[in-house]
C-alpha cells in the first residue's frame, strides 16, 4: 500500500471504527496533506513520516503559527498528525515517538457566552422576522431549527442530521438524537419546538420521503449549516445581539439557563450528550461569573 493508500484507509477508521464526525475527519485530512506538502516529495512512504525530527514537527506548528492560525486549531493539527503516527505504528512501520514529544501551544480555555432567554426565545419568535423579505416556508424552516438548538440543547450538526420521520409530533415527548462518536441519547420536546416545526412543515413545498432530511434548503437538498449561521447573522442585526450570539451559542443558553434555574449537572450533562461531566461544569463557571456581574453592577460598594 502507497502512504495516500494509508491516509485513506486512516480515514476511513477514524470514521467507522472510532466514529468521528464528518467535520473532524476533514479537518484532520487536511492537516495531514498540509504536513506532507511541508515535507515534501522525499516523503514517500509510511517510514518516511515515522521518521520525521521533532525540530521538523515544531517548524511545521510554527509556519502554522505565523500564517495566522490560532493555537486550538494548531492543538487540532497536532492531534490528526499524532493520530496518523499512532496509525502507521499499529501497521508495524515504525515508533511514533517524534510525534509524541512535541507538546501543543496552550490553550487559553474561554467561558460559554450564552445568550439571555428573553434574546434565546426572540431568535424562533414569529414577530421577530417582521419585514424579513425571504419567503415564508425559509422563515418558518430557520426558526424551527433555532427552537431545536435552545429548547433541546441540539448541536447543529444534530439537528440538521434529523430525518422527516423523525419529526417530532403533538403528543410525543422525547426525540432519540445520535450524537458525537455515535453515542445515543433521548432529550425531551416542549410543545412550542413541535409547534414551530409543523408550521415549518406544512409551509414547506417540497415533498421529502420519510428518510429524507427533516430541513431542506430553498432547493429541496439537505440543509446547509452555514444558511443558519448567516440566519443567525442576520437576526444579530434585527435583535441587536452581540457578536458571540451563534447557533452553537444557543445551545449553551440551553445549558447555562437551566443550571440557572437548578437543573441537576448530572441531568444537563446527558441533555447534552456530553461524555465527560467535566465539559459540563463549565456552565457552572458562566453561572458564577453572572452572579458576580450583577452583584458588582447592584451593590453599593462594588
Amino acid at each position: 500500500m502507497s502512504l495516500e493508500d494509508h491516509r485513506i484507509a486512516w480515514l476511513k477508521a477514524l470514521s467507522h471504527e472510532r466514529l468521528y464526525s464528518a467535520n473532524t475527519i476533514e479537518a484532520y485530512g487536511r492537516d495531514l496533506a498540509q504536513f506532507l506538502a511541508f515535507l515534501g516529495p522525499d516523503c514517500r512512504s509510511p517510514a518516511d513520516v515515522l521518521s520525521v525530527k521533532p525540530a521538523d514537527l515544531r517548524l511545521f506548528l510554527a509556519e502554522r503559527r505565523q500564517g495566522g492560525i490560532e493555537s486550538r486549531s494548531i492543538m487540532r493539527q497536532l492531534a490528526g498528525l499524532r493520530s496518523f503516527a499512532r496509525y502507521l505504528e499499529r501497521e508495524g512501520f515504525g515508533h511514533a515517538s517524534a510525534f509524541k514529544a512535541v507538546k501543543g501551544p496552550r490553550v487559553k480555555k474561554g467561558l460559554p457566552r450564552p445568550l439571555t432567554p428573553q434574546d434565546a426565545r426572540a431568535t424562533s419568535a414569529r414577530e421577530s422576522r417582521a419585514g424579513d423579505s425571504r419567503e415564508p416556508w425559509i422563515i418558518a424552516r430557520d426558526a424551527a431549527v433555532f427552537a431545536l438548538l435552545y429548547g433541546a440543547g441540539l448541536r447543529i450538526s444534530e439537528a440538521l442530521s434529523l430525518r422527516r420521520d423523525e419529526a417530532p409530533r403533538a403528543g410525543g415527548d422525547t426525540l432519540v438524537i445520535r450524537g458525537k462518536g455515535g453515542k445515543v441519547r433521548q432529550v425531551p420536546v416542549l410543545p412550542q419546538i413541535v409547534r414551530a416545526i409543523d408550521d415549518y412543515l406544512a409551509q414547506c413545498p417540497w415533498k421529502v420521503g420519510p428518510d429524507g432530511p427533516l430541513f431542506v434548503g430553498a432547493k429541496g437538498g439537505p440543509l446547509s449549516p452555514r444558511i443558519i449561521q448567516l440566519a443567525m447573522e442576520g437576526l444579530r442585526g434585527a435583535l441587536g445581539l452581540p457578536d458571540s450570539a451563534t447557533p452553537h451559542a444557543l445551545r449553551h443558553s440551553f445549558a447555562t439557563h437551566l443550571l440557572a434555574r437548578g437543573g441537576d449537572l448530572r441531568t444537563i450533562q446527558e441533555l447534552l450528550g456530553h461524555a465527560s461531566l467535566s465539559t459540563t461544569q463549565v456552565y457552572t463557571q458562566v453561572d458564577t461569573a453572572r452572579l458576580m456581574a450583577a452583584y458588582k453592577a447592584a451593590h453599593p460598594r462594588a
